[in-house]
């Protein structure tokens, strides 16, 4: 089989992927769009049962394609999504080849050489859609819990009925971690949530969801290179929001309110103990702080407006409760901990990269997603242009912005 020559070769079929995809096509750029599993994938194969989007309905929009439903202030179940995605595909007549895993990228004269499964390609450019959450991280000292304990990630997890009868750890407080605590905890078990940094949000704010006055007070519009310290707001876990029908708010306090206990953030395993940090007290206050400075620009914006009489008025959630006496380790042999939930991240799998363009921490080094390499560009990954960046409906701009780079760089107007 010989080697297939290109203009582009675009890497997933996900969102970010597929948004490449239609303005290369508004662009008359010949591509392909390469998928190790099928359209969706991540949704399809590494997602809990109950998980639904953290985004609003009326949020999820396409380039040329949004959501027409019935329930705009719903949130996707992640069949829905799946269905979403893939409805989008074949609107924008992606070329998507599925089955075809990237095992290689490598810079040669006048571009880059892809080896994938299926065969080897040619091409002047590509674009890195493959997503910012390919692999979940887990900390070192894993190895030193008790083998006894059963240790999950998110990837593998879809509900509480897999895990083992007894108490479990649920380690980080961001979406993930709450969202999971406050699930196995109402199949009956004792939960003990481990509490490190975390962005703390109320569902809904002033009669309307929260993620409302994200888009309508310009948060989320907030370009990469306005941001004063851009390594920090790419770090930033997600916000600790649960898509409900009943537009419910999950945060600390009604976790304590159901019975799961907090612990700070786990530090260390020694000795078959477990050793949380003492500065669980210093973390929730700072959320709340960062959460009354949002809240404030919310209402600043309002003021602005003139709408301050189209909704009700300011109202701040109470502070979030400290336990009083929170424990500072846990004896892993003694079987109050049966299993472990680590929802302590992901991380971006770049194993198949054979460009030089990773950090020391293993990120792809490049500004606003135009990689420090000519011709190589990224997508769906967190602020890469925007706070929105990472969101369904924060594609379009950013990809509209990347490809139209693309294209000058195909055309010999940029470097």
């Amino acid at each position: 089989m010989g080697v297939e020559n290109l203009t582009t070769v675009v890497i997933g079929a996900g969102h970010a992927g597929l948004a490449a995809s239609h303005f290369l096509s508004a662009a008359s750029i010949d591509h392909v769009v390469l998928e190790r599993g099928e359209v969706a994938n991540s949704w399809r194969r590494e997602r809990w049962d109950s998980l639904r989007l953290l985004t609003p309905n009326w949020c999820s929009r396409l380039p040329g394609y949004r959501y027409d439903g019935p329930d705009p202030d719903g949130y996707m179940t992640v069949a829905e999504v799946i269905e979403f995605i893939d409805r989008f595909a074949t609107v924008c007549r992606a070329p998507v080849r599925t089955g075809t895993a990237v095992t290689s990228v490598r810079r040669v004269d006048g571009g880059y050489h892809v080896t994938t499964s299926q065969g080897e390609l040619r091409c002047r450019s590509v674009v890195i859609a493959s997503g910012a959450c390919n692999r979940p991280v887990v900390p070192p000292f894993a190895e030193a819990i008790p083998p006894f304990i059963e240790q999950i990630t998110p990837f593998d997890y879809r509900g509480p009925s897999q895990l083992p009868e007894g108490g479990v750890l649920v380690v980080g407080a961001s979406a993930t971690g709450v969202q999971l605590a406050d699930e196995i905890r109402r199949s009956g078990r004792p939960v003990i949530l481990s509490v490190g940094e975390h962005v703390r949000m109320p569902r809904t704010y002033r009669g309307r969801d929260v993620l409302w006055w994200m888009d309508a007070a310009g948060v989320w519009d907030q370009r990469h290179d306005e941001i004063e310290d851009l390594n920090r707001a790419r770090r930033l876990p997600s916000p600790q929001l649960i898509g409900s029908p009943e537009r419910r708010t999950l945060d600390l306090n009604a976790l304590m309110d159901a019975g799961v206990e907090l612990v700070g953030r786990m530090a260390v395993v020694r000795d078959g103990r477990a050793l949380f940090s003492g500065g669980l007290r210093n973390v929730l206050s700072l959320a709340d702080l960062k959460l009354g400075r949002l809240l404030t620009t919310f209402d600043e914006w309002a003021t602005e407006k003139g709408i301050d009489g189209e909704v009700p008025p300011p109202e701040r959630p109470e502070p979030t409760r400290v336990p009083a006496s929170p424990r500072l380790q846990i004896d892993l042999t003694r079987g109050e901990i049966r299993s472990i939930v680590w929802a302590t991240g992901f991380r971006p799998d770049y194993e198949w990269l054979d460009v030089p363009v990773l950090d020391a921490k293993g990120q792809l080094r490049h500004d606003g997603g135009v990689v420090d390499s000519p011709g190589l560009y990224a997508l769906g990954l967190p602020v890469l242009r925007r706070r929105k960046s990472t969101f369904i409906h924060g594609i379009e701009d950013d990809a509209r912005e990347v490809i139209d780079h693309l294209v000058g760089y195909l055309a010999g107007r940029v470097n």
